[in-house]
Order: structure tokens, then sequence, then C-alpha cells
């Protein structure tokens, strides 16, 4: 450590929480270019924007992770991190994820469309398709006859295709903002376990249509789509009238059925599948026969993807194997595209186990677009696409995937920063740590004083007793008995569980879904147990004080004061932050106040900080001042955020909110009014926390490995923090697992030393802000100016980072130089799995 004090650190491993298996992975599309221009000005020169990703669980739950690279920067160290969690129903499952644009006009052919302008769409294995709202994390719901097996987009997003039990192809009309039934294809006798859609072709009628017209969703028309099926076949079938064109068999095994599970169709027609037999074919789609074949599994084939240019594929399944396929050129020729097609030929190039049980899902970025070789995108070859896999092990990995003809370039970019290895088979694979909770929000609470830890699952919640009193000359040793389980509860819910609080104390406990907080009142009984009472009129009490629409009185964050007197709830439907008295006298929680400044579009909320380096204190606006009469008309409309963050300082003074439009409000809980608003960053904040030792100094951390510290009461940034944050050391900004959050030290007299510690799952980071408050105040004094690279190394010099405990879910304090760090082993996670696919090579007979 860089001073010599001393933590004692009590490590918990008995914490059951369990992550859950990754089912489904999904990018948004690209929006097609328009069918007037040729194909030189058609196809793309520049990298996109990293899109969001989507990543479906086995409990229903839907990860939405964005990139946490800043500005137009390719790399980001940190990879993808969740940004919000959508809560799926209990029980449930995502089995299959598809994004559409909502409006494909709007956007135009090098943009990359903004969470905003995408609808997401997900399948669990029942007669249910579910479009979720992602802004206000609610669902809507149509039924469909037969259960889905498979859902897919047309690549103009006007179409969703379903793949159903009963044998049958549904397409529903998805342009202009609706969801419609449109068509049912001839019904098979088997189950449609795959689908994807062909190229589109341009319309004929485009010479009729005036250059000038910007609509180009109707340039392109669906021509064919492609169905893996339960009785060893594919099928082909016209999109415009849903008859069957052609069926491809595949091979059979002592007569069983082979089941195709995954398909794929290329820009030139090409269709790829997979297959229960470890078989991927490729097919010619104008013949309908077979033109490869590779046993390149040892098992079933689950998913595929196509390299972002077309000419790689990707495989992987039950064998946790994941194998290139390559395009290769076998003869010199033209450069024309049907001759280079035919003097190539597909190879099994490599192949990486990346996973310790069956993969689920596959999904690159750029992702690839089955468009006509005239019309193909043409990627940057200097920058390498990014393969991501999700299966049952609960971690997305992520890898460069150069093509191996990438070998030829002198010089690749890695995305995400791992090595100079760029081609598939040879680079480095990262696991993104999988989240401690929904939202990134921490599922395992301490409740300081009452020394109590407690765990949230989907519909449970657990709570330990910590006995012990850990001492600094060694760790407490997480065998040992120096804890107990208080107690177990099991909820009646809705929707998987949101959040959940302890206050300090121990007395408040507090639970909730999307639809219905339930607060609980502890009190510890001579055994050594928790006996909970539940405030049954707590959802009463609340609800008029609410907006009547959506009825709904669920929170997405709570925050306890710290002599446990008030709660702090942000609601989950209406974006509202409400403060609750629990201790006015009467016995019944009551409402003091209801802040709606997250409802309010207010334009001056959304400035953002781009370099913080150029200039000193930023002055922050008067909440109360006039604002334009544009600005007064928009902020009468609510908005759709999510209030995700909360924090309460130590003297109970501040309430600090934040949501993921990141915009972040500062209240007085003394005064109950709102208070100032702060600028608006390049990423949501990750966790909100304020100093002890100074209870107006509120930190706000990001998921880049960045924080930034604000001084609510003189609304300005402090000299001293401007400098620490300008200068943070290259090891915390570039450790590959992203922030998740802070512990300030508890104080108790002015002598104790003032540090903070940063956590992610991998990692810890101490740092001393007295030293870093007193190595400002000197440097102001003796106005010296030292070059950047050695103010970075002093400052390296008064950080500390650890990484010898993870995967971390909390690290906080239960008292001054006392630590509580939770630990799930991937070991352990793993331990509740069944046992992976494993085949003898040597001895089987």
């Amino acid at each position: 450590m860089p001073d010599s004090s001393s933590i004692a650190v009590h490590r918990c491993r008995f914490v059951d929480f369990d992550p859950s298996a990754i089912t489904a992975l999904a990018f948004p599309p690209l929006p097609l270019p328009s069918a007037k221009k040729t194909a030189s000005t058609s196809s793309r020169s520049t990298f996109p924007r990293f899109g969001t990703l989507a990543v479906g669980h086995a409990n229903g739950n839907i990860d939405l992770c964005e990139w946490t690279s800043s500005g137009d920067e390719i790399q980001a160290y940190q990879g993808w991190s969740v940004v919000k969690t959508i809560n799926g129903l209990y029980p449930s499952k995502v089995d299959s994820l598809a994004f559409i644009i909502r409006d494909p006009d709007e956007i135009k052919p090098d943009e990359v469309p903004a969470l905003s302008n995408l609808r997401l769409f997900s399948s669990g294995g029942g007669s249910v398709l579910i479009e979720w709202d992602m802004e206000r994390l609610t669902r809507t719901i149509e039924s469909q006859g037969g259960s889905i097996w498979s859902i897919a987009a047309n690549p103009s997003s006007t179409m969703l295709a379903l793949g159903c039990e009963d044998g049958t192809v549904r397409l529903l009309s998805v342009s202009d903002d609706t969801l419609t039934y449109h068509r049912r294809f001839d019904r098979v006798k088997c189950r449609i376990l795959s689908i994807a859609w062909g190229p589109p072709t341009p319309n004929e009628r485009q010479e009729s249509i005036e250059s000038d017209s910007d609509d180009d969703s109707d340039d392109w028309t669906d021509s064919w789509l492609v169905t893996g099926c339960s009785d060893s076949s594919l099928r082909k079938w016209d999109a415009s009238s849903g008859r069957m064109l052609d069926r491809m068999g595949t091979d059979k095994m002592r007569g069983e059925r082979t089941l195709v599970w995954a398909v794929s169709v290329l820009g030139d027609g090409t269709i790829v599948s997979g297959d229960s037999l470890g078989m991927v074919k490729f097919w010619d789609s104008r013949t309908s026969t077979q033109t490869y074949s590779f046993q390149a599994h040892a098992a079933d084939v689950l998913c595929l993807v196509a390299g972002s240019d077309g000419n790689v594929v990707y495989s992987s399944g039950v064998d946790q194997k994941t194998t290139q396929f390559s395009l290769v050129k076998t003869s010199s020729s033209p450069e024309n595209t049907s001759i280079l097609r035919a003097s190539s030929r597909w190879v099994q190039s490599a192949s990486r186990r990346m996973h310790s049980h069956d993969v689920r899902a596959l999904a690159i970025w750029p992702p690839h677009t089955p468009l006509p070789p005239s019309y193909r995108r043409h990627f940057p070859t200097d920058i390498a696409p990014v393969l991501a896999s999700g299966g049952l092990d609960m971690s997305v990995v992520v890898k460069p995937a150069a093509p191996p003809s990438s070998t030829t370039i002198s010089k690749v970019i890695n995305p995400l920063a791992t090595s100079v290895d760029v081609v598939f088979e040879d680079s480095y694979h990262r696991r993104l740590p999988y989240p401690p909770g929904p939202s990134s929000n921490c599922s395992v609470q301490v409740a300081r004083r009452a020394r109590l830890v407690s765990c949230m699952r989907d519909s449970g919640l657990s709570i330990w007793k910590i006995l012990k009193t850990a001492s600094m000359e060694e760790e407490v040793d997480p065998d040992a008995h120096d804890w107990e389980k208080c107690l177990e509860m099991e909820f009646d819910v809705s929707t998987n569980l949101v959040a959940s609080a302890m206050s300090e104390d121990g007395r408040w406990l507090v639970v909730s879904d999307m639809y219905e907080t339930k607060l609980f009142s502890l009190s510890l009984e001579s055994d050594g147990s928790i006996k909970p009472r539940r405030i049954r009129d707590f959802s009463n009490i609340i609800q008029p004080h609410l907006p009547p629409k959506p009825a709904s009185t669920g929170g997405l964050a709570f925050a306890f004061t710290p002599d446990s007197t008030k709660l702090v709830m942000s609601t989950a439907m209406t974006s509202c932050v409400v403060v609750i008295d629990l201790n006015n006298g009467s016995g019944k929680p009551s409402v003091l106040r209801r802040f709606d400044q997250h409802r309010q579009s207010n334009v001056r909320s959304k400035r953002v900080i781009k370099d913080l380096k150029t200039g000193g204190d930023v002055e922050m606006a008067e909440p109360d001042e006039e604002s334009d009469s544009e600005d007064e008309e928009d902020a009468s409309k609510p908005t759709q955020a999510n209030v995700l963050r909360l924090a309460v300082s130590a003297d109970g003074q501040w309430l600090a909110s934040s949501d993921d439009q990141r915009r972040t409000n500062v209240f007085n809980l003394d005064t109950l009014q709102h208070h100032c608003v702060l600028p608006s960053f390049a990423h949501p904040a990750q966790c909100l926390a304020f100093d002890p030792s100074r209870p107006s100094h509120l930190l706000l951390a990001f998921a880049n490995n960045t924080f930034q510290i604000y001084d609510v009461e003189a609304r300005q940034f402090p000299a001293w923090a401007h400098e620490l944050t300008s200068h943070l050391p290259r090891r915390f900004t570039t450790i590959h697992d992203a922030l998740v959050g802070v512990a300030f030290a508890p104080i108790s007299s002015p002598s104790s030393q003032k540090y903070v510690v940063f956590w992610g799952a991998t990692w810890l980071c101490k740092i001393n802000l007295d030293a870093s408050a007193q190595s400002s105040r000197k440097r102001r004094r003796t106005k010296e100016v030292s070059p950047e690279k050695q103010e970075t190394g002093q400052w390296e010099q008064k950080v500390k980072m650890i990484t010898q405990y993870r995967p971390l879910l909390l690290v906080d304090f239960v008292a001054e130089g006392e630590l509580v760090v939770v630990e799930r082993p991937l070991v352990d996670v793993l331990g509740t799995l069944p046992p992976a696919f494993f085949k003898h090579k040597y001895g089987a007979s």
C-alpha cells in the first residue's frame, strides 16, 4: 500500500450468488444501402461505431452492454460493460434475440442505430413473442400459435420470421413501429428449429423513383428464406408466396432424425447449416445442392455466425469448440465476384476452445449483412472484427477475429487491446466478468453497524451475520465458522428481483421486482436468527404519491440514510425519486417528497464535458434559474429514464441520483429541495459515493475506469480532485475488467487516514485522498509545473492495486480498517452445472 496503514479483511466465499447461463447474443443490424447507388458508392469504407450487445440469460433477464471507449476511439480496454438489465418474468427464459431498426429511413447507411432507435424481440420456448421496451424496461406481449423455436429479422428491418412448433413459418410486419400478423407459410410435418433470410433483391421499379427520394427501405424486396428442420432437412421458401421452393437433406445416423439447430446465409446466397451430428455444411442456394461438408464438432452444432465480410464463418456448440471456416482462393482470377467464388473453396482453418461448457450463442461486430455481391459492404482491413460467444459457463467471451488474410497487413488494430495478435487462430480471448447483479448494481449488500451481509437472487434473499472481528495480522479464514446464516426468504414475484437494500442498523430490509416493493422490519432473536415482519400496506402508502400510469410501485434502486430513519427509492417505470420517512412516530412509513427531475427533458442537464484538462472549476447554474420557453416546453414532457444509482452522504444531508441517460441530480434531504444538476459525461455513472471526510464531495465512477469528484455544496470541481482525475495511473485505466464499485473508508477522528478503494471483478485499487490533496496544495504554493509524465509517475506511487481476490461481488467496509471482500469463485459456480461434454480420444471402443 502507498502508506503504512493496514486493512483487516473478511474474505467471504459463503455467499451463494449464482449467475445465469447465457442463451442468446445479438448485435443491432446496420441499415441497408440505397439500391439506387452503384456498388462503389454504397460500400462502406469506415469502421462502424461499436453497437449495443444484448445478452439473453436462462433466467429471462437481458443485459444491454455498451462499448466503453470514449468518442471515436476504436480501442476499449474494458470492452463491453452492462449498462442496464431488462428483468424477465419469473419464471422465464430467453432462447432467441433479434434487434430491429425502428425507423431505418432516419439512419444514414454509415450510421449505427442508437438504442433509442432499436426494437428488441425475444422468445423463450413458449408460444409468446415478447417485444421489450428498453426505456421503461416493460414488456409488450403478442401471442402466436405454437411454441416459437427461432426468430429472425429480415435485412431491411420490416419483417420478423418465426419458426414454430407446428411446422409453420409465420411472418410479422414490424414496419412503421407496428407488430401485426402478415402471412403463414405452408405447414410441414416437423419443427422449425432455425431460420435465416436470404439476400434481398433491388426493386425493378427503381428507374421510376425520383433520385432525390430518401426512402431507402422500399428499395429492397425479400426474395427467400431458409429454415433448419427437425426431420434431417433444410427448406428454402419463397418470401412473397410462402411456398416451399426446395428441400435439402442432411446426413442421418442409424436412421435417427438429424436436428438442424443453426442456419445462416451469406451475401452470395451460400447457405450454411449446423446439425446435431456435429456437421457444418455449405449449400448452393440456386441449385439447393451440398457443396462442402465438414465434421467440425464432436457433438451438436448449436450456433453459427458469418464474418463481417462474408468470407469467414464461425460455428460452436456442445463440445465447447469454436471453429473457423475460411473462403480461400485456389487459383488466380479477375476481381469479378462470380469468378472469384468459382475459383475459391471453403476450408476448416482453425478451432479454439474458449468455454468450459456448451456454447449457445455467437455474434460478431461488425455484423454481416447478406447483400448481393455488387452491394456488399467493405470494412477497413486494418481493424479487427470482434467475436462474442456465450454459453452455460455464464460469461461472455470476446476476442479479435481478423480473417487469416490479415497476416499480410502490416498493422491491424485490436479493439480489445489484449495483444498485438488479431487473427482468430492466434489472438487472446477474454472473459467479460458476469455482473454482480441487475444493471451492474450489487446483489450483495452490507449493513455496517449490524455486521450483516445479504444476497439477492432471482426470487429470494439470504442474510448472514459476521461473528468475528477481522484481525489486521491475517485474513479471516473463509472456511472457519466466523459467520452464520440468519435468514432465508423466498418471495412471490412477477419478475425477477431488481434491487434490494438493508439499513446500516439492520432494522430494515427492502426488496423489489418491477411491479411491487416489499418493505420488512427485521428483529434479532435470542438464538441469533432474524425475524422479518412485512409492512403490508407499504405499496398503498406510496401509490398515491406516484403517477397513475403505469401502475407500479417497484423500484430500481434503494438507499437508506446513515441513521436508518429515511428510505430513498427510484421508481421502476415512472422515473421518480421518492423520500420515505420510516421513523415518524406513527408506526407507519410516510412519503416526505417526490422528485421528478429525471422525468423532465431538461436541455441544460444534457451537457457533456468532453475534456476537463483544459480548464479549472466548472460553475453550475442555480436550479431555480429561468429557462427559455422552448426548454420549458420540453421539460413539461416526461421522459423515460431509469434511475439506477443512488447515494446518500455520511451526514444525511445530500442525496445524489443518476440515470441511464447520464443525468445526475443532487437533492438536499434537510430541506427536501432539488439542489443542483451535474454535467453529463460521456458514459453513465457506474456508481455514486460521498466522501465521509468531506460530506459534500461526490465521486462519480465510470465503466471505463475513470472517475470525477464534484463538490455539490460549492457546485464546482475541486482543484485537487481535477489534478487527480487528470493523471490517473495507466495501470488503473487500462486494466481489462471494468470498474464496478467504490468504498470510502469510514473515519472516526480527524487524524484517521482518508482513502478510497475502487474495485472491479478481479482487482482492488487503494488511493490515498489525503496525499492527493496535500500534493495539490504544495504544488499551488510553489507554483511548480512538472511535465505530464513526471506527474503521472507521482500518482503511480500513491496508488496500489492488488489482484489476489477474484471474482468479486462486493467490497465494502464494516468498520474503520475492517473490509469485507465477497468472492464467488468460478469453480464453485461451475460446480453447480451438469458435467461438460467429454469424448475419449484414446482407448475408446
